[in-house]
């Protein structure tokens, strides 16, 4: 039987440079999909919409279901809810895009 090796999930949140808008997502590669959110030429997605490229809060899984299953979970919280979730892991609402650019 053939061994799988470690998988990199991330369930992120990214908001915009005045913290008023949220955008929970999933991705396999942060650093990427960071990338695609500020520099994607789809001017409809929600991300461009609403210039949310800040990442403000994430999660780590090795199975994609989980990640996705987070995802949906978070994706259903209230805005408060939310807030909470990145209270508790970064308070300052610090930017973390540095750290995977």
């Amino acid at each position: 039987m053939k061994t799988l090796g470690t998988h990199n999930y991330y369930v992120y949140i990214l908001t915009n440079r005045n913290k008023t808008v949220l955008y929970t997502g999933v991705t396999n590669n942060l650093k990427d999909r960071l990338y695609f959110h500020r520099n994607s030429d789809t001017k409809n997605s929600f991300t461009k919409k609403y210039n949310c490229f800040f990442l403000v809060y994430l999660e780590h899984f090795q199975k994609i279901q989980e990640a996705i299953k987070r995802e949906k979970q978070i994706k259903g919280y209230s805005r408060t809810k939310k807030e909470t979730l990145i209270d508790n892991l970064n308070p300052e609402w610090h930017f973390f895009n540095d750290q995977f650019e």
